[in-house]
C-alpha cells in the first residue's frame, strides 16, 4: 500500500513538473531588419530579403530600400546570396579570438539588438548569429542564414555607422578577403 501512494506521488509530480521543465520557451529567430539612418528608419521583413535573394520578387517598401542603395538588383541578390564555407569549429576559434573579438565589436556598432546598451551585448548577439547561421546553412553562412539566425525579433542595421566605416575601407570585397582568409589560415593551423 505505500508502494502504491509512493508511486501515485512520483506521478503526479511528474505531471505538474513537467510542463515547466519540458516546455521551453521557444528562442527568437530574426523577422525584420530596422534599418536606421540618423533619426530616419524603415523596417523589412526577412522573409521578404530572403524571397528576394532566392527569387528575385520583392516587396515596395524593399523595392524603395533598394533603389536608394543605386546598385542594380543581380549585384544585390549575389552579395545576398553569397556562401562562405566556414567549419563550425574553425568559427568558434574566429569569434572567441583576439581579431574576432575587434571585428565583433567594431561590427555590433553597425548590426545590434535593438535595446543594446553596450557593445558586449551586441557581440553576443553576433556571435550566436554567426555559429547558428553555420550550422543552418550545414557549413555554409550567407548574409539570408546569419539574420535567420539572429537571436533577437528585430536588428537594427545603422547606416551612419556602416558609412563610417566604409570610408575607412576602400572596398567591401577587400574587407570580407581580409577577414575571411588571413585569420582562417591562421586558425586552422592552430
Amino acid at each position: 500500500m505505500k508502494f502504491s501512494k509512493f508511486l501515485i506521488f512520483k506521478i503526479f509530480f511528474i505531471f505538474v513538473c513537467s510542463p515547466f521543465s519540458f516546455n521551453v520557451p521557444k528562442a527568437y529567430a530574426a523577422e525584420e531588419i530596422k534599418i536606421t539612418y540618423s533619426i530616419f528608419s524603415r523596417t523589412i521583413r526577412v522573409n521578404s530579403l530572403k524571397n528576394f535573394a532566392k527569387e528575385g520578387r520583392s516587396t515596395r517598401k524593399l523595392k524603395r530600400i533598394l533603389k536608394a542603395t543605386k546598385a542594380p538588383d543581380e549585384e544585390i541578390r549575389a552579395v545576398l546570396n553569397k556562401d562562405f564555407e566556414v567549419p563550425i569549429t574553425i568559427a568558434d576559434k574566429l569569434v572567441y579570438s583576439e581579431i574576432g573579438n575587434i571585428f565583433l565589436t567594431r561590427l555590433s556598432s553597425i548590426i545590434h539588438p535593438p535595446r543594446a546598451n553596450d557593445e558586449r551585448t551586441g557581440k553576443l548577439a553576433l556571435r550566436a548569429s554567426v555559429i547558428q547561421g553555420i550550422n543552418l546553412g550545414n557549413g555554409k553562412i550567407n548574409l539570408i542564414k546569419f539574420f535567420e539566425a539572429y537571436p533577437t525579433k528585430t536588428v537594427i542595421l545603422d547606416v551612419s555607422a556602416l558609412s563610417k566605416v566604409m570610408n575607412k575601407v576602400e572596398s567591401i570585397s577587400e574587407l570580407l578577403t581580409f577577414f575571411t582568409n588571413s585569420p582562417l589560415e591562421k586558425i586552422k593551423k592552430n
